[in-house]
């Protein structure tokens, strides 16, 4: 088993579902990816050599925001409206449906922590 961006690869999984379980890297940049580096469709992770698995690390680590930067992202965003006390940035904090869901017979989970 090998790790790539973060992201725990299994050996038998082709090169291009790998790399969709890295937050970030959809089906269609995977395949982007693997053309780029001119790996073929059908091979494995374990089929792969040390150098192709650096090769794929830095081309992700220069082309694509991945996993904890984009988690920080994500985050910042949030804390950004937050403090600027938009619509989304109190729903946020308050754990409510932020989309305009109805929270009077649903949205359980989110009613649990204000029902306290």
């Amino acid at each position: 088993m090998s790790y790539i961006s973060g992201a725990r690869s299994l050996p038998d999984e082709q090169v291009r579902i790998a790399s969709t379980k890295m937050d970030g890297i959809g089906p269609k940049k995977a395949i982007q990816l693997r053309y780029r580096l001119g790996i073929s469709g059908n091979i494995k992770m374990n089929e792969l050599t040390k150098y192709q698995i650096d090769q794929i690390e830095q081309m992700i680590a220069q082309d694509h925001v991945v996993h904890w930067e984009l988690k920080r992202g994500e985050r910042a965003d949030i804390e950004r409206l937050i403090s600027i006390s938009r619509y989304h940035g109190i729903r946020h904090q308050d754990g409510s449906p932020l989309r305009g869901q109805r929270t009077h017979t649903n949205a359980r989970t989110a009613r649990k922590q204000i029902r306290k």
